[in-house]
């Protein structure tokens, strides 16, 4: 079986290890610009050693931001700014991911540590949000129900910005249907209360992430890998559970999809979690199995010897840390030392490198 330290191959990408950087939402953007807090966030991750690199949930559309502090690639503009990060991941020896996302009936709220909590005002730069009902996510504001016509600008704004991300550089794609946002609501039964093709049964409620992911995959380069991040579960009665999940998966594979993302919950806000070291990892294996997929496994995943266990026992091809790596960009250098696997450190490192270590070299980019 792998080891976590082994190489992965999807499409004409070969990733060095199994340890990915799981998007994480900085909320510190101006217009939807990365700045200077995104490249030394991202890239010193990059510098640890993780093989691939997400930027964080970046808005198709402007209402797609799930606050006014979003990063964004919903117009040309953004390019340049994405694209200075993607080198410098890439000059470390990483992979470079875009995660593609709209918020839907979760946007336009405050970021996390603002003092005013809940749906941001029009007087105050806010905006109305979209959503498939005209049904509130707990404490926000009721959000207005789409349109025919507006579903299909979702669609086109999808693969609008994977055009720009190719421009930029980035090598991965992953699409956000996860986390309560709007291809999430789409999925599940509790926020998607619609009786036209697009609601109903399960066929209608996954249409619209089928038509994005076909959207993105007709302007992806071909010897590009397409990822879609899930919640596996809204850990509600009457909602988006695990047999959705694996169905959704077996349905997304044709379409280009290569792996599946594995998370859970944020559709509901009261959904009672059961918050535990790796407690989406048995997700991920059941989509892997059923699904014939490969799957990424995230959540509360911190100990080297934990996440080679995961991927050594075959419960998915990946690993996807966030917190731990917020409290240690250079955990995959770590997890490495204690698994005793062969890791190479930047040249300008080495004098601090465990004995045998060798320079990284750039991210070899699309194989042969």
């Amino acid at each position: 079986m792998p080891s976590l330290f082994d190489g992965l191959r999807i499409r004409g990408l070969r990733f060095p290890n199994r340890v990915f950087v799981s998007p994480m939402c900085q909320y510190s953007s101006a217009d939807g610009f990365a700045g200077d807090w995104h490249l030394v966030h991202l890239g010193s991750r990059a510098v640890g050693g993780a093989a691939l690199v997400f930027t964080e949930a970046t808005a198709v559309t402007p209402e797609g931001r799930i606050t006014p502090d979003d990063l964004g690639l919903w117009k040309d503009e953004h390019v340049l700014p994405l694209a200075r990060i993607v080198r410098f991941v890439r000059e470390q020896g990483s992979l470079a991911g875009v995660q593609l996302a709209h918020a839907g009936r979760k946007a336009s709220t405050y970021k996390p540590w603002a003092a005013a909590q809940g749906s941001v005002s029009a007087a105050d730069g806010g905006w109305a949000a979209l959503a498939p009902s005209a049904v509130a996510f707990e404490g926000y504001a009721v959000p207005v129900a789409a349109t025919e016509e507006a579903i299909g600008g979702v669609v086109r704004a999808f693969a609008a910005a994977a055009v720009r991300a190719k421009e930029a550089g980035f090598e991965v794609i992953e699409l956000h249907a996860a986390h309560g946002y709007l291809l999430h609501q789409f999925l599940s039964p509790l926020s998607n209360r619609r009786t036209d093709r697009w609601g109903g049964g399960f066929e209608n409620r996954t249409r619209l992430v089928r038509e994005v992911a076909q959207a993105v995959r007709g302007v992806w380069p071909e010897e590009l890998p397409l990822f879609v991040r899930i919640s596996a579960t809204d850990w509600a009665d009457g909602g988006w559970d695990i047999e959705q999940s694996v169905e959704l998966a077996r349905a997304l594979a044709p379409l280009g999809v290569d792996l599946v993302d594995c998370s859970s919950g944020g559709l509901v806000a009261s959904a009672k979690i059961p918050v535990a070291p790796g407690y989406h990892v048995p997700f991920a294996e059941r989509i892997r199995r059923e699904a014939g997929v490969l799957t990424g496994a995230v959540g509360l995943i911190t100990e080297p010897a934990q996440a080679e266990a995961i991927v050594r026992d075959g419960r998915a091809d990946a690993v996807l840390l966030a917190r731990e790596l917020l409290r240690d960009p250079y955990w995959p250098m770590r997890a490495a030392r204690e698994l005793g696997q062969g890791v190479t450190w930047p040249a300008q490192y080495l004098r601090a490198a465990p004995k045998g270590a060798g320079a990284r070299t750039p991210a070899p980019g699309v194989s042969d």
